[in-house]
């Protein structure tokens, strides 16, 4: 399979490409990979559940557990109030999985050799840019989610929008805060794609230049891309469960951030 890969010569778009039409929606050779991706991580889930739940433990089961008990407890040490990670919890957690799974595979040598009409069949879901931009949007839709629930409806979008005329200082902190929050949607769906786009043209390359001995040139940077994995699911699991932790915050109430319970806080559990 991986001599296949580096004889299939290098095909590098930018794009996601169509592989056929089901009615007006293009189906894409990201979406085939997509919702294998996405069926791995849900059998994995339900397996686990189902293993705790009758007493038949393994150590897939053991690194499951421990995997998601690891990220709660930071999800809650960023937080700072238990009751609302527990809510906030399982949406970053949840996107760590996702993000790990469909990058690993999107790796895998079978991902571009296998071509239907000169179009690759299999392409990373992370590669496509519509899906980092909708993960970020997730996101970015639950920050503001949770911080209407505690600031309540206008009370966020006062957050925002600020009389300049009464407070001219807090107007222009809020035009930076509704660039921030476009920056960070930004961020978060540009830098998972360009990673994982870079790599996967790193390994074409690599796979095309080294010929038949890709079977040894490609393994170092495989399991590097694996590492690469890891490191963005988990850089886009802190960065949700941050931006999360600040939309719980008042601009006024960073002097109180020092406080264990912001009374802010406690209005989600209302």
């Amino acid at each position: 399979m991986i001599t296949a890969f580096a004889a299939a010569g290098p095909h590098i778009e930018i794009k996601a490409e169509a592989l056929f039409h089901i009615g007006p929606l293009a189906v894409t050779n990201s979406m085939l990979l997509g919702i294998l991706g996405y069926g791995i991580v849900l059998v994995a889930f339900f397996y686990t559940v189902w293993a705790l739940k009758n007493g038949r433990t393994n150590k897939f089961v053991s690194l499951m557990t421990w995997g998601y008990e690891s990220l709660y407890r930071q999800v809650e040490g960023i937080i700072g109030d238990k009751k609302i990670a527990r809510k906030v919890a399982p949406l970053p957690i949840a996107l760590f999985f996702i993000i790990l799974a469909n990058y690993w595979i999107g790796i895998l040598p079978f991902v571009g050799p296998i071509t239907l009409g000169g179009v690759p069949m299999f392409r990373g879901l992370m590669a496509d840019m519509n899906a980092t931009f909708a993960l970020a949007i997730v996101s970015m839709v639950t920050v503001q989610i949770y911080a209407a629930k505690t600031h309540g409806f206008f009370g966020n979008i006062g957050r925002y929008l600020i009389n300049p005329f009464r407070d001219p200082i807090g107007s222009f902190v809020g035009i930076l805060e509704i660039i921030a929050e476009l920056s960070r949607l930004v961020a978060l769906s540009l830098r998972l794609f360009g990673n994982v786009f870079a790599g996967e043209v790193l390994l074409i390359m690599i796979g095309y230049m080294t010929s038949y001995v890709a079977g040894v040139a490609l393994l170092p940077f495989m399991i590097f891309e694996l590492f690469i994995g890891f490191i963005q699911s988990y850089v886009f699991f802190m960065l949700t469960t941050v931006f999360i932790s600040l939309g719980l915050v008042s601009h006024g109430d960073h002097a109180d951030s020092h406080s264990p319970e912001p009374k802010k806080l406690q209005a989600v559990d209302g």
